[in-house]
């Protein structure tokens, strides 16, 4: 069976995975883009937006991309939340297509879970974008049929993660700690006391600063 993923998902020191007040203008609200800089002069980000041939990647980035590229390998559709395909109140936006311009970086099914669903949405590359009102566990097994054998993706926000991680789906998990403090927002962590014993954990810091932590659920779970 395929196995459910999580990767690049990054905290603040205090457990923040996003900041408060989204809106158009500001994605992860008051945190900005903190959370995501260290992200930005890695290869895999540089590829993924087009910009390879225009911005020089870091060297000093290297220890991030290894995290950032195993984020997009064998993945055969994706989930995430209503937060992060778009600021609030973009349901009733019918010209509302993502925050990705028209081609997003997906190239999979991706499942969009929402209690206002709409028309699937396809776009330039191969990413098309489906609407969901349902449960967790029925959108995960479509999407594993959507993969056709490869990994599914989870791409937060946090709540939606949470609601993965508590119920036990999630086979890896990448979090990025970045060292700021945001004091508010959404966190990640909360009602997950104890997610750690059912999973090998590792940690690695770079260079940039960020500790890269991977959950890899146990055989015995």
């Amino acid at each position: 069976m395929s196995r459910v993923r999580a990767h690049t998902i990054a905290v603040s020191l205090d457990g923040y995975a996003t900041g408060e007040g989204q809106s158009l203008e500001a994605p992860f609200g008051h945190a900005g883009m903190r959370l995501m800089e260290w992200a930005f002069p890695t290869a895999t980000f540089q590829a993924l937006s087009g910009h390879r041939e225009r911005v020089e990647v870091d060297p000093a980035s290297a220890p991030d991309d290894v995290f950032a590229a195993r984020s997009w390998e064998n993945i055969g559709a994706e989930i995430m939340g209503a937060n992060k395909f778009g600021p609030p109140g973009w349901q009733g936006d019918a010209d509302w297509t993502g925050w990705w311009g028209e081609e997003p970086p997906f190239r999979t099914p991706t499942f969009v879970l929402t209690h206002q669903p709409r028309e699937s949405i396809e776009m330039k590359g191969g990413t098309t974008f489906h609407f969901r009102n349902a449960s967790i566990e029925d959108v995960l097994a479509e999407a594993r049929e959507a993969a056709d054998g490869q990994d599914v993706r989870l791409g937060g926000g946090p709540s939606s993660l949470r609601d993965y991680l508590a119920a036990g789906l999630v086979d890896h998990l990448h979090v990025a700690v970045v060292p700021i403090v945001l004091g508010r927002g959404v966190r990640l962590w909360d009602g997950l006391e104890a997610l750690e014993d059912g999973y090998d954990v590792e940690s690695a810091t770079t260079p940039s600063g960020i500790t890269h932590i991977t959950f890899d659920r146990t055989r015995a779970s």
